[in-house]
């Protein structure tokens, strides 16, 4: 899959293998292959939704399980971060050590008045995460409550539904890997090693090699959904070891600050050492102009769709309050939130279209635009097949199809929707000719996320007295184009 992209980075990594002299021989790029330094998942979510049964309605909870794997012979630290899907406030984040080809897991699940996270497996974290789902370690909202109220509402409620990051902090070694690595299946987690000042002593740069994925489960309904991170590779030359509990590394600590991005013919590795925003190599990356996916809402089969369009790098452009964000957003956050505008053009199986500008609705209150969080829930003619709270709505009248959103439609700002980086350096792949480029203008959004699709037959009987639930749900990644002048 994806073979043209392949051999389009394969060129790039000739190219830098070229530019390696002037010591600028890596560059942040997706990995197609699923393995990076850095892994984002679009969505988790703990929402509950309801299932119809005669006399009653009941609540049906999800749950998300996360999934992490270390593919090297090095035994790794990475940061987990988990952060809520308004305004991306970090919602929990520890620090996960990984022996070599380890595998990690854990299950976020509701609370009473929010959700937390257990696990059963062995790997050693810091904190020490609960094994126990009656007692999860519970997410909390200090970063959006208090002095760090951020208008989006400060209850619990906002932490039932977000995304993840996953980043690598670098490769150990010493006292620290032999306290990572399993013996009989249990590795010793020795704290004085997995600490200051011996981890960061014995953390090197990181090698990649991890990927991961979120199955999205709701038992009640019948329905699953498994997500595939989206791997960044080339992240950083340099350790990035911190504390638990620190904020740091983020996805604005990739080092050095350059991307190699595939647009059309050619391969764009560009330099953003004076862009003005540490995050924007990763924002090039993951920026697309236009994202396409199908949907299914027929009435025969209850069908119902929900999109997740997450933007893992808003954070660092929008800040909290009135007027315009920094940049490449539109606005800053305020309790409406941070709102883009979209054209969104739909399609039926039979070619009929309809295109509107900024048409989701209900829009929020005072507001006109359209896509509005950081992690973001689309629901096709309403079903909101995940109960997310951060949902707006496409009606149609089409029963399936498909839908474009266009992030670069009359309504934006010339401004906005467009990242300018410096020089390129640029590898046409018909010609294998080289050119640069002064600066290089990126359009679009920096965009992850997926279709969930539900058919619904609810109770089957198969016999005399005899039924079985037939529900089911599929989980389909975004097609995008990438815009780069």
């Amino acid at each position: 899959m994806n073979t043209f992209k392949h051999k389009s980075l394969y060129a790039a990594v000739a190219g830098l293998g070229a530019l390696a002299a002037t010591g600028v021989a890596q560059a942040v790029s997706v990995n197609h292959d699923g393995l990076g330094q850095v892994l984002i998942y679009p969505y988790y979510t703990v929402r509950d939704v309801s299932i119809p049964i005669p006399g009653q309605i009941v609540l049906a909870s999800y749950n998300s399980l996360l999934s992490v794997v270390n593919s090297t012979a090095s035994a790794k630290a990475v940061k987990v971060r988990f952060l809520e899907g308004k305004n991306s406030r970090e919602v929990l984040d520890f620090n996960l050590y990984l022996s070599a080809k380890d595998v990690w897991t854990a299950a976020i699940i509701p609370t009473t008045d929010g959700a937390g996270i257990f696990t059963a497996d062995k790997s050693c974290t810091t904190p020490i995460v609960s094994s126990s789902s009656e007692a999860p370690t519970p997410f909390v909202n200090y970063a959006y409550s208090g002095s760090n109220d951020d208008k989006g509402g400060t209850s619990l409620d906002r932490t039932r539904e977000g995304y993840v990051e996953i980043i690598e902090m670098g490769d150990v070694v010493g006292s620290t890997a032999v306290a990572a690595t399993h013996v009989n299946g249990v590795p010793p987690c020795t704290p004085s090693a997995l600490a200051s000042p011996t981890a960061p002593n014995n953390t090197q740069a990181g090698g990649g090699g991890l990927f991961g994925t979120m199955t999205i489960i709701n038992v009640l309904k019948g329905e699953d959904f498994g997500v595939d991170a989206t791997a960044l590779n080339g992240f950083s030359t340099q350790p990035l070891w911190f504390e638990p509990g620190d904020v740091r590394p983020t996805l604005a600590q990739v080092n050095p600050k350059r991307s190699v991005v595939v647009a059309g013919t050619n391969v764009f590795i560009t330099d953003w050492a004076t862009s003005g925003n540490a995050a924007d190599p990763v924002s090039a990356v993951l920026m697309h102009d236009n994202v396409y996916n199908e949907f299914v809402v027929e009435p025969t089969t209850k069908s119902g769709t929900d999109w997740v369009v997450t933007f893992p790098t808003k954070r660092e452009y929008v800040a909290v309050g009135s007027g315009s964000a920094s940049k490449l957003f539109q606005s800053n956050f305020s309790a409406t939130g941070s709102c883009d505008d979209v054209v969104v053009t739909q399609y039926d199986r039979e070619e009929r279209t309809i295109i509107s500008q900024t048409s989701f609705s209900p829009p929020p209150p005072t507001q006109t635009d359209s896509l509005c969080w950081e992690a973001n829930v689309i629901s096709v003619d309403g079903n909101n097949v995940l109960g997310s709270k951060n949902v707006s709505n496409i009606p149609t009248t089409f029963t399936a199809g498909w839908i474009a959103l266009n992030f670069r439609g009359a309504t934006v700002p010339v401004t906005r929707h467009q990242l300018v980086g410096g020089g390129s350096t640029v590898f046409n792949t018909v010609t294998g000719g080289t050119f640069g480029l002064l600066s290089t203008t990126f359009n679009g959004l920096p965009v992850v996320g997926f279709a969930a699709i539900t058919f619904e037959n609810e109770t089957l009987t198969v016999g005399p007295g005899s039924a079985v639930q037939s529900n089911y749900g599929g989980n389909f990644n975004h097609k995008v184009t990438t815009d780069v002048k």
